[in-house]
């Protein structure tokens, strides 16, 4: 076959196969497959300056100032000086550069660090290290025990009998139990024969890059025969080799095109929801001032034209301004730079110093430091803190997320007897304490020291050669996860072939001979009492085959898995004929322990109105064990819908009878959201919440679930998950992960937080508005496409309701005190065109219009926005209720802005005019006039500085020492700074920059001046402090009455709560204590046989 003639047709339409031959990099070049190296940094030393400035100026406040700037270039129209604009805007561009830049040097790092790990390569006939970024297609490479795999490979031999390769998968999904892999064998044979190896010529042809981790499908050509090639052979890029010494593999993916990486997703820049508003308000505050520019330039077209021309001898007009209609349009520019300060560049500067010092607190925060592993919680971005308080859905892995991924044998049954439990002479069955003497196995060298056993009738048993005990042991040494299937044909010394199977007892139960009735009813009894401990279960049986019978099957078996058309069908069929009729052996008890207080905090988080999806690549019993023992479902529980149809049409009748049970007018015309949908709006659009009538819980498989996601049942699967209380998702693929948080992204105006440890979590994590990584047993994948890593998944919980709320708290404050404070500061220009014939003339000094955002009233907002809490951690986790309001963005919203405004304009209205009337008509002692421009001025910028900084000191709630320092100082730093820059040195060295000559101490001495200030505080915070008491009597909110309950309990102090251990319900089992492959032929998979056990209100519908 000529694979070459391919090339040309795929090269036009996009890989569809793959074609490769090993050991000829010549030939595989041809195709122009990429390298082995990873890229997971978004810049490059080229691209960044115009990257970087692209995104920053996709923030429409840095697009508003640089049109600023080329507007002051003009000088027919600037009314102040270029550098005043550009230097600020120069300074926000370079700290916010230089921020991205940090962050992406890490990424590079991180990037390099893995490109340039070592690896063994075959070249020439000689094994030479290399860069894993070198690694190219058709490549062989040699792997050792403990090496992470390099690319995905085709296992090709291994030092180990019949060239099986023992692999962990812990970066790919989590699960630290070890895998398979068996090289076919026409190329084991090879075995580490360099010689062979560097010979050996194969062909592959195979599927083109995909993210399915779980399937591959190919063909290898070699001395004119072809062979299928499927996913056991294949060994996938972040696996472990474990417990085995070489193996040597034939490189069929690289770099981006390997599975992990198909699966990592693209990387997004993520901006909050008050970055989006933001972007909003700064276009309206744009028209606002628009509309200000052109009144203010009628007014003085009017004035011109009534009043201008008697003072053309003193104020004539420039040679270029020809009518009155002119100069108005020259005005208008001129105020549109004077009121720019609406929106101060300096706003963004302050928003990164603080999500930058609310970042530093979550990396230093103690009580989320894991100890065990020496590892901090880690802010790896600084953009989105605040929108930690605002989290509504959180969709979390299971395995290594919400438990420890560590299995622990705990008890067993065997032949009908119980083991595990320990027992009194005097009393019935006991709990095991620390007292207890655990049984000694240093008769057993192999035996592992850490585990611990407490009933020792099962180890005398063993001792004693028990034949059953035996038996039980010998099959679960056989059948376990290292082999591909939960099933193992064993040959014995005495020429017997045996079947052994394990596997749920729901399946396994049916399988059995019916001669184990009895013993089966015994071994359920001692199911039932394992449930009862939260263990998770599996039932042990086994057959004994007629040897010609197993001849004759293993024929059909080897022609099943050589079939190239319906392949699995094939096997499972096969499967079938030699799984029934089992001997019931026994039952295991396996404890997979949960992460310390995860029940705790789920039930926290759902205090705070935070929904828990569940979204796991694991088996439904499994999910569903682990939901109840996390509190994600609840035995009190109305129901629990299943979700399992195969086909459109059933998916979509299982969700409306949800719907219709949860919500029954949600199926009706006349129901709000049906009449929203009715109109065919244009998507994006937003879905509202709907309020079920109870308490319900969602299960849905991951083939269900491909069938949902499609177009039509998208929404209706929204509608139906987002009422239930928990929500879980198993049997997913990583790409459907990130579908079903794109789904809730897309259509619910809610934040979403995504929580995974593996690699098949990484999609989500990226998808997600924040994505937490788990550093723990399963890799640093996840964690490194995160934005917060933590240890575990009981630090969440701090992170969103201590870190998340007063991050959120402090943003609203600051931006609701800074809109504020600039609205005022600036709007007093307007008051005073009326009476500058509309002449763009500045109230303030130039210095004090220089420093006023800079200097004067920043550190005392900074200290608001990094040290204020409305309360401490304590209560804000005793009363996770305190979280609500940012859910619904209630303290910085449209509504809340534009009272700002308001303020604002009321507060301008009063630093204007009572100054104007303090000094009308007023003289000094020596009788001379005070109501000049200077004097005014200073009046107006001085009670304005004392107004803005009892408005501050009215929204804080907690102060500090730093708090203080800031808040008083800047008002003394202004003082002196005026005395120096009104000094007679400065302003006789640079007259024409300096021209306050000598107002400050001829003003600030006169009691004119002092009650201009006072009766200005006064006027401007009668409403605030009216509003604030009022506010609590006439629109009171529920956080309102939280804090008043904190502030009781504050003066009336109550015992913490004693934390009470949650027990398990007997109702639920697990049957799967590790994560399976098929086992069973196709019967695990499909459900068919599968019994409900539960009663009604405790859980799931019958199945059929």
């Amino acid at each position: 076959m000529c694979i070459s003639k391919k090339e040309s047709e795929d090269k036009q339409n996009g890989e569809r196969e793959r074609y490769l031959q090993a050991n000829n990099r010549e030939f595989n070049s041809l195709f122009g497959y990429p390298d082995n190296s990873v890229k997971t940094a978004k810049y490059s030393v080229l691209n960044f300056l115009p990257m970087n400035l692209f995104e920053q100026f996709q923030r429409l406040a840095n697009a508003y100032f640089l049109f600023l700037l080329l507007l002051q270039l003009i000088p027919q129209i600037s009314s102040l000086a270029w550098y005043t604009t550009v230097v600020p805007l120069m300074v926000v561009l370079s700290i916010t550069a230089v921020k991205d830049a940090i962050d992406d040097v890490k990424r590079h790092k991180n990037d390099n660090q893995v490109n340039n790990r070592s690896v063994l390569v075959l070249m020439n006939g000689r094994i030479v290290t290399d860069k894993w970024m070198n690694v190219q297609v058709g490549d062989i490479i040699k792997l050792e025990n403990n090496q992470i795999v390099t690319a995905d490979i085709l296992l090709l031999s291994s030092s180990e009998p019949y060239s099986l390769t023992y692999i962990e998968t812990a970066e790919l999904d989590g699960e630290t139990n070890l895998k398979v892999k068996q090289a076919i064998s026409v190329t084991s044979e090879m075995e580490d024969n360099l010689k062979l190896l560097s010979a050996f010529d194969g062909e592959v042809r195979c599927e083109s890059p995909n993210n399915k981790l779980d399937r591959f499908t190919g063909i290898l050509m070699y001395k004119g025969k072809n062979y299928i090639l499927n996913h056991d052979r294949l060994i996938l890029r972040g696996c472990v080799i474990r417990n085995t010494d070489w193996c040597y593999g034939l490189v069929i993916f690289t770099g981006p095109d390997t599975k992990v990486m198909q699966n990592s997703g693209k990387s997004t820049f993520k901006r909050t929801h008050i970055d989006h508003l933001m972007n909003v308000l700064v276009l309206w505050i744009f028209l606002f001032l628009g509309s200000m520019c052109f009144l203010l330039a009628v007014g003085h077209y009017i004035w011109e034209n009534n009043q201008g021309y008697y003072f053309q001898d003193y104020l004539p007009w420039e040679d270029y301004v020809s009518s009155s209609a002119f100069s108005a349009a020259l005005i208008f520019w001129s105020y549109f730079i004077i009121l720019n300060t609406m929106v101060p560049i300096s706003l963004y500067v302050s928003v990164e110093i603080i999500r930058l010092g609310n970042s530093f607190y979550i990396n230093w925060d103690q009580k989320m430091f894991y100890e065990p592993k020496n590892t901090p919680a880690q802010a790896r971005t600084t953009t989105l803190n605040e929108e930690l308080g605002q989290v509504k859905y959180v969709f979390s892995d299971k395995t290594g997320t919400l438990t420890q991924n560590i299995m622990i044998f705990n008890k067993c049954s065997i032949n009908g007897t119980f083991y595990g439990d320990v027992y009194d002479k005097s009393a019935p069955r006991s709990e095991v304490s620390k007292k207890r003497e655990k049984v000694d196995f240093s008769y057993n060298k192999l035996a592992d020291p850490k585990f611990s056993f407490y009933d020792k009738t099962l180890a005398e048993a063993v001792k004693r050669g028990d034949h059953w005990v035996h038996l039980f042991f010998l099959s679960l040494s056989l059948c376990h996860t290292v082999i591909s299937e939960e099933k193992v044909e064993v040959r014995t010394p005495e020429n017997r072939i045996l079947l052994f199977c394990k596997g749920a007892d729901t399946i396994l139960g049916q399988l059995l001979h019916p001669s184990c009735r009895s013993l089966q009813d015994i071994t359920m009894d001692h199911l039932d009492d394992f449930a009862s401990d939260g263990l998770r279960t599996l039932m042990v049986a086994y057959r004994e085959l007629d040897n010609a019978f197993f001849q004759v099957w293993s024929k059909k078996h080897s022609e099943a898995c050589l079939s190239l058309e319906n392949r699995e069908n094939e096997i499972s069929t096969v499967y079938e004929e030699i799984e029934r009729d089992l001997m019931l052996l026994g039952a295991t008890a396996i404890e997979d322990k949960l992460q310390d207080g995860v029940p705790e905090t789920i039930l926290t988080l759902n205090k705070a109105k935070i929904k828990i999806w569940v979204l796991t690549g694991d088996k439904q019993e499994t999910a569903v064990n682990i939901a109840y023992a996390c509190n994600i479902f609840e035995d009190e529980m109305d129901e629990i819908f299943i979700v399992e149809g195969n086909n459109n049409e059933t998916v979509g009748r299982e969700l409306r009878s949800a719907r219709e049970k949860m919500k029954p007018d949600s199926l009706l015309e006349s129901d709000p959201v049906n009449s929203y949908l009715a109109t065919k709006p244009q998507p994006p659009f937003k879905i509202p919440e709907e309020v079920p009538n109870g308490s319900y819980g969602l299960i849905i498989t991951g083939y269900s679930l491909a069938h949902a996601l499609e177009g039509n049942l998208e929404l209706e699967l929204l509608r139906t998950a987002c009422m239930c209380k928990g929500v879980i998702c198993c049997r997913m693929t990583p790409l459907q992960k990130a579908q079903v948080v794109e789904l809730v992204k897309k259509y619910k105006r809610a934040v979403t937080l995504a929580i995974g440890d593996g690699a098949n979590d990484v999609s989500m994590i990226k998808v997600a508005h924040i994505g937490v990584g788990i550093s723990g047993q399963e890799g640093m994948q996840a964690m490194l496409s995160s934005d917060y890593a933590l240890s575990q998944f009981r630090y969440l919980q701090r992170l969103l309701l201590v870190h998340g709320r007063w991050s959120y708290n402090r943003m609203c404050k600051f931006l609701s005190y800074f809109f504020y404070k600039n609205f005022a500061f600036t709007l007093v220009h307007v008051w005073y065109a009326f009476y500058s014939g509309f002449s763009a003339q500045t109230v303030y000094d130039t210095w004090f219009i220089t420093f006023y955002n800079l200097v004067y009233t920043s550190l005392p907002v900074l200290g608001l926005s990094l040290f204020d809490q409305d309360v401490n951690e304590t209560w804000s986790l005793r009363f996770p209720e305190l979280y609500e309001p940012g859910q619904h963005n209630l303290y910085f919203n449209k509504k809340e802005f534009v009272k700002c405004l308001l303020h604002g304009i009321y507060s301008s209205f009063v630093l204007y005019f009572v100054p104007m009337g303090t000094v009308f008509n007023s003289e000094r002692k020596d009788g001379k006039e005070i109501s000049d421009y200077q004097s005014f001025s200073l009046m107006v910028q001085t009670s304005l500085l004392c107004v803005v900084t009892v408005q501050i000191t009215l929204e804080t709630t907690y102060w500090t020492m730093i708090s203080h320092v800031f808040t008083w100082g800047s008002l003394g730093f202004y003082f002196c700074i005026l005395f120096f820059l009104y000094s007679d040195g400065l302003c006789l060295l640079f007259p024409d920059v300096f021209q306050f000559l000598g107002v400050a101490r001829n003003t600030l001495n006169l009691p004119q001046m002092w009650l201009c200030v006072v009766l200005s505080i006064i006027l401007c915070m009668l409403p605030v402090v009216g509003y604030q008491f009022l506010k609590p009597l006439f629109w009171p909110v529920s956080v309102d009455q939280i804090i008043d309950r904190i502030h009781h309990c504050m003066r009336h102090p109550l015992p913490y709560p004693v934390r009470t251990k949650l027990k398990h319900t007997a109702s639920r089992r697990s049957a799967y204590a590790f994560s399976h492959k098929q086992g069973f032929g196709a019967l695990i998979t499909s459900g068919k046989t599968m019994k409900a056990r539960f009663p009604k209100r405790n859980s799931f519908p019958h199945k059929r």
